[in-house]
């Protein structure tokens, strides 16, 4: 695969040039997790496709005028960020009549095969992975969205600040108060 070994940022450098494989290399990297993130966060499928594809038309967009002053990872998952805010300002902008039906919970999603040939084992694993989903969706959206972006988008505090243009302290504490939140919650299903 072309760009596989390569940074994001000089993936990014070649896109900009004209050369669309980079373009499929960084697409191919983070496509799944920038997807659940979105997902998870808005907690709709549709919204969360439609994000998806308006993050990625703004990276090819924004491309000759992106220049790597934070990791890339930083740069799209504040890309998301944005348009998260965007889509809830839109959506709030609408009479209630209309948003009303949306927001109805989702279905969970099916759960990859983990090849384990024990039905017990592997129901447990299911009922496990259901309890995280549905601890992760009963926080606070901000909580919410700071641990995804850590869990999901591996960025660090620091990137979790600037992406959601809060302090270091504010993310640092959104985060704590998430994984006590989730530690609580679990602990209580188990």
């Amino acid at each position: 695969m072309a760009g596989a070994s390569e940074p994001d940022e000089t993936l990014m450098a070649r896109y900009a040039s004209g050369d669309m494989a980079a373009f499929d290399a960084l697409y191919g990297r983070h496509e799944l997790k920038l997807w659940r993130f979105l997902q998870r966060s808005v907690r709709n499928r549709a919204t969360a496709d439609e994000l998806m594809q308006d993050v990625w038309f703004t990276v090819a967009r924004e491309a000759a005028r992106y220049r790597p002053t934070a990791r890339f990872t930083t740069w799209l998952f504040t890309l998301a960020h944005h348009r998260m805010i965007d889509a809830h300002r839109a959506a709030s902008a609408r009479p209630a009549a209309v948003a009303a039906g949306e927001g109805l919970p989702q279905q969970l999603e099916q759960l990859p095969d983990t090849g384990n040939p024990e039905p017990m084992q592997e129901l447990e694993s299911r009922d496990a992975t259901r309890a995280i989903l549905e601890a992760v969706e009963r926080l606070p959206a901000e909580q919410r969205e700071a641990f995804l972006m850590q869990a999901e988008g591996g960025l660090s505090v620091q990137e979790i600040a600037a992406a959601t243009g809060s302090s270091f302290e504010t993310a640092k504490s959104r985060l704590r108060y998430a994984r006590g939140k989730l530690q609580e919650w679990l602990r209580e299903s188990v």
